[in-house]
Order: structure tokens, then C-alpha cells, then sequence
């Protein structure tokens, strides 16, 4: 799995996303728009060394997405809508999962470029935060191998 992390504004929400990633086996994490790249001290203090531990490269995420698709890979942004697929129902089996901004979400340009969206079913709240969203995208995708 890979996971593009895009418009993150919180250097504390890429941190935890660094070590999410490190948890569940992310093969490569992409910084694209305006997220923070390490070294940033509030990046590390959040990561625990897991910025050390996940392979990862800033990119534009048109191109990001471009060389992936080339490279065989279904790209899916974690995102609420009607159109969203079930997270627990994906059937890809080399995926790359674009997380969006915390306020904005996955910006239309971006979506425009997608395979799909998928979505965390949710009870009374719609949203998390995206720290929190990956994490759980991150579980429920790697659990399928």
C-alpha cells in the first residue's frame, strides 16, 4: 500500500501519519501539496522515529498519481460521499490511498484524477481526524493481504 498525504496542514497530523504508516507495513508515503517534509521537529516528536522507518518523497501529487496509475496501481481517495466505496469492500490489490486536507478534505482537482473514493462507515459523527482516518484506513487495508 501507499499513501499520499496531501495538503496536511498539522505538522502534528503528518507526524501520527508517519507512524500509522510504520505500523501497518505502508510500503512508500508521498508528501505533496503544502504537507511538511521532515526533519521538523514537531514532525518527530509526534512520529517517534517512524519518519526514519517508512520510505518517503515529496512530490506534486499530479505526477504522484500519474507514475502510480503507470505503475499499476488503483488510486483512491479516503473521502466521505454517495459515490464512496465501503473501505472493507476494496478488492485492488496494489492501491495507493490519498488523504485530504483536514478542513477541505481531497481538494476537486485531485479528486478529478482518482479511480474512487472510499470511506470509513461511521455511526452518529461523519468525519475524523485525519490523523485518526488513516489509521484506520491504513488497518482496515492492510488486514485484507
Amino acid at each position: 500500500m501507499i499513501v499520499i498525504a496531501h495538503d496536511i496542514r498539522s505538522l502534528h497530523n503528518i507526524g501520527s501519519i508517519f507512524r500509522n504508516a510504520a505500523a501497518f507495513g505502508v510500503e512508500k508515503l508521498y508528501l505533496t501539496g503544502f504537507t511538511a517534509t521532515p526533519p521538523r521537529k514537531e514532525i518527530a516528536k509526534v512520529a517517534l522515529g517512524a519518519e526514519d522507518l517508512v520510505a518517503w518523497e515529496a512530490g506534486e501529487v499530479s505526477t504522484v498519481i500519474a507514475s502510480l496509475k503507470a505503475d499499476g496501481y488503483t488510486v483512491f481517495g479516503l473521502e466521505t460521499g454517495v459515490d464512496a466505496q465501503n473501505i472493507a469492500e476494496t478488492k485492488a490489490d496494489k492501491l495507493a490511498l490519498v488523504l485530504g486536507n483536514e478542513v477541505a478534505g481531497i481538494d476537486q482537482a485531485t479528486l478529478a484524477l482518482l479511480d474512487g473514493k472510499l470511506v470509513i462507515p461511521m455511526n452518529k459523527k461523519q468525519s475524523l481526524n485525519v490523523s485518526v482516518a488513516s489509521g484506520v484506513a491504513m488497518y482496515v487495508l492492510s488486514a485484507r493481504s
